[in-house]
């Protein structure tokens, strides 16, 4: 069996009491609640231990959950302190002070400042679905513009603003009215790439602005929504002047630009929002993921002109910014105004990307590495020439890399990308550990 300085393989991976867990599991839950990897039994920091006893170095932070490590403690001692007074009153009935102080300091993070509040819910969806109202009651406006590889959730109108269609949307139509999908620029893949660079242009930018000549009026669209780095769609990083150019787009027609940042946010990229790297303001910005560190929160923060179209009581609901959240949500604040989290990113992401390349000098299976920050990722494909995606490979490298102590997910449309979602504070003596074992992965082809 495997042992290497954190990782520490001692059973075939499933092993027998994660498989066991496994058989309950289908017998339990649906096929929906689809599930292949070990069964946790504790984790701290970037490690998972198995009910086996078998250690992972964990590149996947709950799916982007877990930027400040797995039991910070910060986190802990805030949720053990909360416990000690209530769980629940429901905050427009019974308000306390957590949920205040959290939507003070996350209005300062606001990209470009202003006169900015927020409003707490339980998940990335929860959040995209307010903004949605929240953006058609400000402008009386019904439509909404997406993008072509977008993730933003998977309740009703977040499923319909989401792009791919195995498996999230395949037999659960019909869709939310009133949605329109225009072309992201995903310059490996595009077509009107243009320069010795091949990066997306004006020419895909017109692409977008005919849609409002094919698709809907601009007078009668509320909203565009869009990932700064788009997550699910494979880590698809636009060009520079995408979103300063998608600003002055909205802004020519009234469209208020909503930015979804739940997994670019909180220091994934090097910075506390993606958006601060394109400079613009935008009017509503979606936020959960690494938040509150696993507990369930999310929120809308966004201009106060707009945040205050709905009357009272007109947004809300039962648990939304819960006690223990918001806790947990002002211990990942002080995470990152203490412990120099977005200083560990920007170190985590330079070491990061310079494996991937070498790695990608090595393997001709490699099309692209890309990201922003430490939120990176690979593109496989069979041929450089054609770009033809390599999805078999993809599975093949996750699924070396598990049985070896290492997990990873894919991404991408096509299911050819593996990312990197470790937690920010990772040593870097963990992160070279878990790259020699995907690497190797990669290369066995």
């Amino acid at each position: 069996m495997q042992k290497t300085r954190y990782i520490d393989i001692r059973t075939a991976v499933p092993g027998p009491k994660s498989l066991e867990v496994h058989r309950r599991i289908s017998a339990a839950t649906p096929r929906a609640v689809s599930v292949s990897l070990p069964v946790v039994e504790r984790a701290e920091g970037a490690l998972i231990t198995d009910i086996d006893g078998n250690t992972f170095i964990d590149l996947t932070g709950g799916v982007g959950v877990q930027n400040v490590g797995h039991r910070n403690p910060r986190v802990i001692a805030a949720l053990e302190e909360q416990l000690r007074h209530f769980l629940h009153t429901d905050f427009t009935n019974v308000p306390y002070e957590s949920y205040v102080r959290l939507a003070e300091r996350l209005n300062r993070t606001f990209p470009g400042g202003g006169d900015v509040c927020s409003i707490f819910f339980n998940s990335g969806a929860e959040a995209v679905e307010n903004a949605v109202k929240i953006a058609r009651v400000a402008t009386g406006r019904k439509g909404i513009i997406t993008f072509e590889g977008a993730f933003h959730g998977r309740t009703l109108m977040a499923m319909t603003l989401t792009s791919k269609v195995h498996p999230y949307k395949a037999g659960m139509g019909p869709y939310a009215p009133e949605v329109y999908r225009v072309p992201f620029p995903y310059s490996y893949r595009c077509d009107m790439a243009q320069g010795p660079d091949h990066v997306c242009d004006e020419r895909c930018y017109s692409s977008i602005e005919r849609a409002l000549l094919t698709q809907v009026a601009p007078e009668d669209v509320a909203a565009v929504i869009v990932e700064p780095v788009q997550g699910e769609g494979g880590f698809v990083v636009p060009p520079q002047t995408f979103l300063p150019w998608l600003r002055r787009f909205t802004e020519k027609h009234g469209i208020l630009l909503i930015v979804d940042e739940v997994q670019t946010g909180f220091g994934r990229t090097g910075r506390f929002w993606a958006t601060e790297h394109s400079g613009i303001r935008p009017d509503l910005l979606t936020m959960a993921k690494s938040i509150a560190n696993g507990v369930p929160l999310s929120g809308v923060m966004g201009r106060r002109e707009v945040m205050d179209a709905p009357g009272p009581s007109q947004i809300g609901g039962t648990y939304v910014g819960n006690p223990l959240a918001t806790a947990a949500g002002n211990a990942v604040m002080d995470a990152f105004d203490q412990d120099g989290i977005l200083e560990m990113a920007v170190k985590q992401a330079e070491q990061i990307r310079v494996r991937l390349e070498d790695a990608k000098r090595q393997s001709p299976y490699v099309g692209e590495v890309r990201g922003l920050g430490s939120m990176l990722a690979v593109e496989l494909v069979k041929d450089r020439e054609t770009k033809t995606p390599n999805p078999e490979l993809t599975q093949r490298v996750v699924q070396r890399a598990m049985e070896r102590g290492v997990l990873v997910l894919t991404a991408g449309i096509y299911g050819n990308v593996f990312r990197f979602l470790q937690p920010l504070t990772t040593p870097p003596e963990i992160i070279d550990e878990a790259l020699d074992v995907v690497i190797a992965s990669l290369l066995e082809g």
